[in-house]
């Protein structure tokens, strides 16, 4: 399993999460390889900070990775001399956590014209943002990857993009998939804020009704400590590399999905949109029948809480061999700091 979107929280706000807690919490959700959002502190968008990145990855992480590089007012023109090293660019185009926003859109246009046509532009853009960007990617005849799609309106729109064979691809989260506005009420304001926000139970049905139009699974995995949920000032997001894999064989137990659904949507997609390298002797094994709680046997996560604490799941992560090394086993994180590869090494050759 690939999650195409993540945030490690490294440079800047390791309390709350670091390459060494990130990357176990990956291997422990069942994910062999994550790419990772650059709204850092500071932001991933050169060269200097990309390479502070990737050498706290080298150091640390416990599963394959590769780092965006972030979209900023002024970077359009340098980026491309570093392209291959990334991920992908990511575009955030509606106010998120983190510095990274473009509010003009004649920046877009200078990031799309400027960036590897072969290489991933993913983007943050929601409504008639969303809207725009894709409009941006046809005049351009780019593709273009839309994050954590939340919305009926959304859905639909790039059910409609895709029938007239526009190049748009999407993901969904399991937070939109399984929360609503509904939860707020008992998640409590902080605890449920995050970007884009819980959706109507409406929206969240249209998401379900449309599973096909979806292409990846991502968890926009998004720690921060209670602490901080709970403050005045509440940061967007949530915890989700350790439950994501646990909902989801759920929605296969209830029918909801299959486990084709699932494999095409965390493994085959993530590779073929991202352009992924194959890891060779790579695979996990599930217990189907597994019933298990969320949150009670703890966190790899440093922030350490799930807005999913207590749902009863069925289907569990049993082993994770990566590269032939097993690399957990019933809920023990077996490799040590630096065993992740750096997924883009080989492009970089």
């Amino acid at each position: 399993m690939i999650d195409i979107h993540v945030h490690m929280r490294e440079p800047g706000a390791v309390h709350k999460e670091d390459w060494d807690s990130g990357t176990a919490a990956a291997l422990a959700g069942g994910f062999t390889a994550v790419l990772a959002m650059p709204n850092t502190q500071p932001p991933i968008i050169d060269t200097k900070s990309l390479s502070l990145a990737l050498e706290a990855a080298k150091a640390k992480a416990k599963c394959d990775y590769a780092q965006y590089l972030g979209a900023g007012a002024d970077n359009f023109g340098c980026l491309g001399a570093i392209s291959k090293q990334s991920a992908g660019l990511k575009m955030y185009l509606d106010q998120t956590f983190g510095p990274l926003c473009l509010d003009d859109m004649t920046l877009w246009e200078k990031h799309f014209s400027n960036w590897p046509r072969d290489l991933p532009v993913a983007v943050h853009a929601e409504g008639r943002s969303m809207a725009a960007v894709i409009l941006f990617a046809t005049f351009l005849n780019r593709s273009v990857h839309i994050c954590h799609v939340s919305t009926r309106e959304e859905i639909l729109l790039i059910r409609t993009a895709k029938e007239k064979g526009i190049k748009v691809t999407c993901e969904v989260t399991p937070h939109h998939l399984f929360l609503t506005q509904d939860d707020v009420s008992h998640l409590g304001i902080g605890r449920s804020e995050v970007r884009p926000r819980l959706a109507s139970p409406g929206d969240c049905a249209a998401l379900w009704k449309n599973i096909q139009v979806i292409d990846c699974f991502a968890t926009d995995h998004a720690p921060h400590t209670l602490a901080e949920k709970d403050g005045p000032n509440p940061p967007p997001g949530f915890p989700g590399l350790e439950t994501a894999l646990p909902l989801l064989l759920t929605a296969v137990s209830q029918g909801r999905l299959s486990l084709e659904d699932l494999i095409i949507r965390t493994y085959q997609n993530p590779m073929r949109i991202f352009r992924i390298p194959e890891q060779p002797q790579t695979w996990i094994e599930v217990d189907l029948q597994a019933k298990s709680e969320v949150g009670s046997n703890g966190f790899y996560s440093r922030c350490s809480w799930s807005p999913f604490s207590g749902w009863k799941t069925v289907g569990q992560v049993r082993q994770v061999y990566l590269r032939g090394k097993e690399a957990f086993r019933d809920g023990q994180v077996l490799v040590a700091p630096g065993f992740g590869k750096n997924l883009r090494e080989e492009m970089v050759e």
